[in-house]
């Protein structure tokens, strides 16, 4: 059985862009029988950003929400807050301990704001070994990472396979990446990629009303509608082919090039499918909003099991350092 663990920060509301990228393909991969996935919802690394309590325990419950309404067993697999498995951050001061200070200083995370140092806080700067107490806690074997974040699991590895061969012996697992190149970039309503930062993406769960008005905003050109359009450049279309069948999607095509079909026509059906596609998925997602403690439930239940796992890693860790 290989261990997979996934890591998702609490910083919103999860948008399409997340489901259809990292949430459905990662509750498909947790389903295997050979696979066991640990998913926490990394809501310590949100405080480098967002530092409002309320906010960041919203968007914890809505993360949560939204992994359980996409059929996340809990049973099967592993699913906890970072915060309540107090063990990481014992773990992150020792890997502290062994992080030379130009490794951190060329992260991403810290590299994309050096120009702005005195913004950075420092836990902004030590983000990629808290990231590597997160993996490595729990003996993890595969991790999937986006092209943005291979370099933190680079580190990962360099961390602990430096401390293994300080000690001369296997403290640590060293984990894989799983870098999906085929991974699905989803257009965000003004053409670039669907992200929070750029506050372009569609909140599925919204209310029917207020998904429309978000739907309707999506950005086209101005060929009128009696006029052919090109499908392929068109950012309605691009949605719409990535949440419906290969025959909705060509009988869109087809009305695109044969003219007489507005933009309208096509964000209506967009939001349309929206609604179809999503539809248990929404009102699961509502129904577990409405019952925080049947999150906070499901949540204590994964730590406990999590705890089990890192008190190991942990012991280990501590006999190897002195402690």
């Amino acid at each position: 059985m290989a261990r997979i663990l996934t890591g998702v920060q609490s910083t919103g509301v999860p948008h399409l862009g997340n489901l259809l990228g990292a949430i459905l393909p990662a509750v498909e991969l947790s389903k295997r029988e050979e696979n066991e996935t640990f998913l926490f919802i990394a809501n310590m690394h949100t405080l480098t950003s967002v530092k409002d309590a309320e906010q960041i325990r919203e968007y914890t419950y809505s993360v949560a929400a939204t992994w359980l309404a996409c059929g996340f067993d809990t049973e099967k697999n592993v699913f906890y807050r970072q915060s309540d498995v107090p063990e990481v951050t014992e773990l992150t001061w020792y890997l502290n301990c062994f992080t030379p200070l130009p490794m951190l200083q060329n992260a991403h995370s810290f590299k994309d704001k050096a120009d702005r140092v005195e913004k950075v806080n420092a836990g902004l700067f030590t983000y990629p070994v808290l990231m590597a107490a997160d993996i490595l806690l729990y003996d993890a074997e595969i991790v999937p990472v986006g092209k943005d974040q291979k370099q933190h699991l680079e580190i990962t590895r360099d961390i602990a396979g430096s401390i293994n061969h300080q000690y001369g012996k296997d403290i640590f697992v060293l984990p894989e990446a799983k870098l999906d190149e085929k991974v699905m970039i989803v257009p965000g309503i003004d053409g670039q990629k669907m992200s929070k930062s750029y506050g372009n993406y569609i909140n599925i769960f919204l209310e029917d009303k207020p998904l429309r008005k978000n739907v309707m905003k999506i950005v086209t050109d101005s060929t009128p509608m009696e006029e052919p359009k090109d499908p392929d450049s068109c950012n309605v279309y691009r949605l719409y082919k990535l949440v419906s069948s290969e025959e909705q999607a060509q009988s869109m095509r087809q009305n695109y090039l044969n003219g007489g079909y507005g933009y309208g026509h096509a964000k209506q059906e967009l939001y349309e499918q929206l609604l179809r596609k999503f539809q248990s998925i929404r009102e699961a997602y509502w129904g577990y909003m409405e019952d925080r403690e049947s999150l906070d439930k499901a949540l204590m239940i994964g730590a406990e099991k999590a705890r089990t796992v890192a008190s190991e890693t942990l012991r280990r860790a501590r006999e190897t350092f002195g402690y």
